[in-house]
């Protein structure tokens, strides 16, 4: 079922994510819907130790699309919370757990407690590519020049 051309993510609740919201956006202009903690007691990390954090939600997504999990701005400047391999991908084929690798790269430790925000989801239409192999490429005004070749004077 589509809502005014909002593409439907079906949801499981597992349960230990029985009593917590939905992901939701918190304003009608916000791109990410925030995810939460689904934990029974506070997890707490240390500087430089990362946790897999359960949401306690399975999902189906439609075809063609992906969901994008990212940090929270405000974690991450706060309290120098992210997560490593941002973005990451649920694939729409994938039926497991969505949990977040959380990792604290701050000075203090930090707990994390049950229906916390802990990151952000966005849905995004997957664009696929096709590896044609050839000879050679055209060339550009850049061409070989790597990292940090445009920020040069």
């Amino acid at each position: 079922m589509e809502i005014q051309n909002h593409p439907s993510i079906l949801v499981k609740r597992l349960p230990h994510a029985l009593g917590l919201p939905l992901p939701s956006y918190a304003t009608k202009g916000a791109a990410g819907m925030d995810l939460l903690a689904a934990i029974s007691e506070p997890i707490t990390l240390n500087p430089y130790k990362r946790a897999l954090i359960p949401t306690g939600l399975t999902i189906a997504l439609p075809t063609g699309y992906e969901l994008q999990i990212r940090p929270r701005s405000g974690l991450a400047l706060k309290n120098g919370i992210l997560i490593p391999n941002s973005p990451g991908t649920i694939d729409e084929d994938y039926r497991g757990e969505i949990q977040v690798i959380i990792l604290n790269m701050g000075e203090e430790s930090f707990t994390i407690t049950r229906g916390m925000r802990i990151a952000q989801a966005v849905l995004s239409p997957v664009v696929r590519g096709v590896w044609q192999e050839c000879d050679a490429l055209d060339e550009t005004a850049r061409s070989i020049g790597g990292f940090g070749s445009t920020g040069t004077s």
